[in-house]
């Protein structure tokens, strides 16, 4: 089925109206009250030289009505008296949170402006601010003596108060709250810290007294365990867990408690759990800990569904999981998943192959293997795949040990099978050369076998994994394949590290800056590798400038016709531009940036920035592809989340930049195409054009823009 480039198109921004038009559904609302007064049209505040006038405007209930036409995220904003006489009182009060206590609203004039409308002034004057002249600190000279120094030290270092900033009553309260923390952190269990402050509106100075009463200093006594009547999960394991945080005997600390509270949820049996202190003992300097939890079901079954839509793939998909968590007892898990869609490649509208995609899973897990922080893990998988350079049919199999001795951490040793059929079939009368899969010469079909060990580390800080807004991760894989112990058809080395980070800022938080670093090298020992494990990158969670697996190393395949000259193969047609399919790489650097801000409760916008390098040959290679240089490409972004308990929707539009050549074509004689255009429209094509990489566009032959629709964050 072949459609032109109009129809392309239509696809695109069919798509993208649809999914505006869901998410101004899902943020409607209905049944609101009729309004009460005239619409506000116009809010401006004037005089905020020191005070974001933004940072008022959203601590005040009266707004303006925004000035574009369609918004689908609220309604117009009318004006209520009363609330604007409270906004006023709010103004002044906001400005004495900052340390301007002398700021004042000078004038407030609310002006008709049109029919059943009015428009508002503000006008503030600030003053001068008030800065903090003495900070007296006071009961840390009952700390013991032979510790008083050091722990004194530690709890007040860099405060958010210093003598002479700006008294602001938020760094005052946060000061408060660090120093507490900071005594319990140092076993001092019931330590208190209050204060006051005395402002001189005269001489605009304040003088900050804190008081501090650290009492004694506790370290950890018993365990006990609160749960449910007849619980399925003895009491000794829950302990277990919990020592493996904090013992008998030491110093008191509460984030030893947070992380033996992670320890036992990590269990994966209770749907609540909560470690505590319990009521300190004066007398023996104890203090016990006491564990809360419920079991949740020991059997589960979760079901679900999705669409993954680019320019190059398009599938649809059902998944499920069923789930027991004391499989023959002892806490084992058995777990069975799958996944089974259908897929177009490229698209619904316009494809050169489609077909069943789907694969089944099932895992046994076994927890305190050997010793308490190991557990054992194995699982088998079958599978059936479409990609848009092969079909495949394979199985899987890991088996492995995870010691996890912190929460955040773990290491991941294991051993893999993986068998694989492949054949390079892209539509009824192409196929991708065997030698580019990996396959022998002439082979239309084969059968590859991958013999690895594997080594995983993870460390992960994030404070949310599906929606992270500051902390970082950290990962690294090492794979060994082939070779005379381990056998298979592949002898290679391959590395990936991946680097992630992430901050937010504002007093609420709205902003998120994110970052990544990914990068992988495959060294096959005799210089060939297997396309199952070659890199790829490009589509929702990769470089954005590309559609799925696009940004790749390419092989070409030209297009056939008739059959004119009667021997049964259709004809190449000449003078047409040749299709191109993804065949991966042995090298991979990409990075991300991204700029986040959460405009609703439901709603999010980004600006991004990646890049992206898919090489023909390894980093180790003297071959090896230049970072920025030619092959190494860069797209500028846009994107809108629509959050949801599952995860963001996520759409993104990128535009890639015209920086470097063409991808890399292993056919000889390729030729390029000499514009890409965004989403088909200015893209040219001729039988003249450039037959080398550095003769072409950036990234040709693709286009220069890619859309996105998926769940999730990009990373």
């Amino acid at each position: 089925m072949k459609h032109p480039v109009a129809a392309a198109l239509l696809r695109h921004l069919l798509l993208a109206t649809s999914v505006a038009l869901l998410l101004t559904a899902g943020c409607a609302t209905t049944n609101a009250p009729p309004p009460s007064g005239p619409k506000v049209t116009a809010l401006d505040i004037q005089g905020t030289d020191q005070v974001s006038e933004g940072a008022i405007k959203d601590r005040i209930l009266t707004t303006a009505t925004p000035f574009w036409g369609f918004w689908p995220f609220g309604g117009p904003s009318y004006f209520d008296a009363n609330a604007w006489q409270a906004d006023l009182r709010r103004i002044e009060r906001y400005y004495q949170a900052q340390g301007y206590y002398q700021a004042q609203v000078v004038n407030a004039e609310v002006k008709p402006d049109g029919d059943d409308k009015v428009a508002i002034d503000i006008q503030v004057q600030e003053g001068e601010p008030t800065h903090i002249g003495a900070i007296q600190v006071t009961g840390l000279d009952t700390l013991p003596e032979e510790v008083r120094e050091e722990h004194s030290k530690y709890v007040l270092d860099d405060l958010p108060l210093r003598e002479g900033a700006i008294f602001k009553e938020e760094a005052w309260e946060e000061t408060k709250t660090r120093v507490q923390q900071r005594l319990r952190e140092l076993a001092y269990a019931e330590a208190e810290v209050d204060g006051e402050v005395q402002v001189d509106v005269d001489t605009r100075k304040a003088l900050v007294r804190l008081n501090t009463r650290p009492g004694i200093r506790y370290r950890f006594g018993n365990t006990f365990v609160a749960t449910d009547a007849n619980p399925q999960v003895p009491p000794r394991r829950i302990i277990e867990q919990v020592t493996g945080a904090l013992k008998k005997g030491d110093w008191y600390s509460e984030t030893a408690l947070a992380n033996a509270q992670a320890r036992v949820f990590r269990m994966g049996v209770f749907g609540a759990v909560k470690v505590n202190r319990g009521a300190p003992d004066r007398e023996t300097g104890t203090v016990p800990v006491v564990v809360d939890v419920r079991e949740a079901p020991f059997r589960s079954v979760r079901l679900g569904g999705g669409l993954g839509v680019d320019a190059a793939r398009q599938e649809a998909r059902v998944v499920g999981e069923w789930t027991h968590r004391n499989f023959g007892g002892g806490l084992r898990r058995f777990t069975v998943r799958g996944r089974l869609g259908y897929a177009f490649i490229p698209n619904v509208l316009n494809w050169n192959k489609d077909g069943p995609v789907f694969d089944v899973t099932a895992e046994y897990e076994q927890p305190r293997f050997l010793f308490r922080d190991l557990r054992a893990q194995n699982s088998l998988t079958v599978e059936k795949g479409l990609e848009q350079a092969y079909d495949f049919w394979g199985g899987r199999l890991q088996t492995g040990v995870i010691w996890q001795p912190h929460p955040d951490f773990s290491i991941f040793p294991s051993y893999n099978l993986q068998v694989y059929r492949l054949t390079g079939r892209v539509s009824a009368d192409a196929r991708v050369p065997p030698i580019v899969l990996g396959c022998g010469a002439g082979q239309e079909q084969c059968n590859t076998a991958l013999s690895f060990l594997e080594l995983a580390f993870t460390w992960d800080r994030r404070d949310d994994v599906i929606e992270p807004r500051d902390g970082y991760y950290v990962a690294f894989s090492i794979q060994k394949g082939g070779g005379k112990l381990l056998r298979g058809d592949f002898n290679y080395i391959r590395l990936l590290p991946d680097l992630r980070a992430y901050r937010s800022f504002g007093a609420d938080k709205r902003f998120i800056l994110a970052a990544k670093v990914r990068a992988g090298t495959l060294n096959p020992a005799d210089g060939q590798s297997s396309i199952v494990t070659r890199f790829f990158s490009g589509g929702g969670t990769f470089m954005r400038g590309f559609n799925s697996q696009r940004l790749s190393p390419m092989a070409a395949l030209q297009r056939t016709g008739e059959d004119l000259d009667g021997d049964g193969i259709p004809d190449p047609v000449q003078d047409q531009e040749w299709n191109t399919v993804p065949v991966g790489g042995n090298s991979l650097f990409e990075t991300s940036l991204e700029m986040r801000y959460q405009v609703s409760e439901s709603v999010m916008v980004a600006a991004f920035y990646d890049s992206g390098l898919v090489g023909v040959e390894s980093f180790a290679s003297a071959n090896r592809p230049k970072l920025f240089g030619p092959q190494h490409y860069h797209a500028l972004g846009m994107g809108l989340r629509y959050l949801t308990v599952v995860g963001p929707i996520r759409l993104d539009i990128a535009r890639r930049l015209n920086i470097g050549g063409g991808l890399p074509v292993s056919t000889p004689g390729y030729i390029y195409p000499e514009a890409g255009g965004c989403f088909g429209i200015g893209s040219r094509w001729r039988p003249s054009g450039p037959t080398t990489p550095s003769g072409a566009f950036a990234g040709a032959p693709d286009g220069q823009c890619a859309l996105h629709l998926s769940i999730g964050e990009a990373f």
